[in-house]
């Protein structure tokens, strides 16, 4: 019971409303995470997919260089936060081979 009430003191009135049926915390942790985290084959499909946008990566034609590398960041650091993290000497090759030689 103190785990349930420690869970629900820390979400908010949606997760509470999400998880108030739950019997007890493991179940309550699971849904939550669930919710949040999603399931493997959904992170294994998101990396999959973030991984071939990585792969395709490209500066588009009259792109600034902030812009390119805003959207490379944003790839780079969704593929991490899913657990594929790239050596940075890679990504500093990936980004110089990507800029246009305008």
């Amino acid at each position: 019971i103190k785990a349930k009430n420690i869970i629900t003191s820390a979400l908010g009135i949606n997760e509470y409303f999400r998880v108030s049926n739950c019997t007890n915390a493991k179940e309550m942790w699971d849904t939550l995470q669930l919710t949040h985290e999603g399931t493997t084959d959904v992170k294994r499909s998101r990396v999959n997919t973030l991984t071939h946008e990585y792969e395709l990566f490209r500066m588009k034609p009259n792109e600034k260089i902030q812009s390119m590398q805003k959207r490379f960041t944003h790839i780079v650091n969704h593929l991490a936060s899913l657990g594929k993290i790239f050596p940075n000497e890679e990504l500093i090759i990936k980004v110089l081979r990507c800029l246009s030689r305008e």
